[in-house]
C-alpha cells in the first residue's frame, strides 16, 4: 500500500471516530523516518485512547499491522507508528504545548475540515 492510501485511511478512521482539528504534515523532504505526520486532538483521554484504538483496529482490518503504539497508560498524548505514516492522538492542552506542526514547519500542512454532524 502507497503511502498516501495508508494516510487516507487513517484520516477516514479519525473522522469516523469525531477526531478533531485533523492536521496532516508531509514530512517525506524533512526526514527518512516517514512520510506523514497525522496529529488530531481528543476531547478526554477515554477519546484520545477510542481514537488511537480505532486507528490500529482499522488499519489491521485492512492487512497493516502497526509497528508499535506508545502513551496509551496515561492517553494525553497517543502515538501510533505505522512506518510510513506516524499519528499522534492528543489532549488539546498536550497539542499546544507540544505544537509539533511548528516543530515541522517546514512540511506541507494540510488541515482537513470536519465534517459536520
Amino acid at each position: 500500500m502507497q503511502s498516501e492510501q495508508l494516510k487516507d485511511l487513517v484520516i477516514e478512521s479519525l473522522e469516523n471516530m469525531k477526531g478533531k482539528e485533523i492536521s496532516c504534515l508531509d514530512v517525506r523532504e524533512l526526514t527518512d523516518i516517514t512520510d506523514y505526520m497525522i496529529i488530531v486532538s481528543g476531547t478526554s483521554n477515554r477519546h484520545v485512547k477510542s481514537l488511537a484504538d480505532a486507528v490500529v483496529v482499522d488499519m489491521k482490518q485492512q492487512g497493516i499491522q502497526p509497528l508499535g503504539s506508545e502513551g496509551e497508560a496515561g492517553s494525553e498524548w497517543v502515538l501510533v507508528d505505522l512506518d510510513e505514516v506516524v499519528v499522534h492522538v492528543m489532549l488539546p492542552a498536550t497539542r499546544q504545548f507540544y505544537d509539533l506542526e511548528r516543530l515541522w514547519e517546514g512540511s506541507h500542512q494540510q488541515q482537513i475540515d470536519e465534517q459536520d454532524s
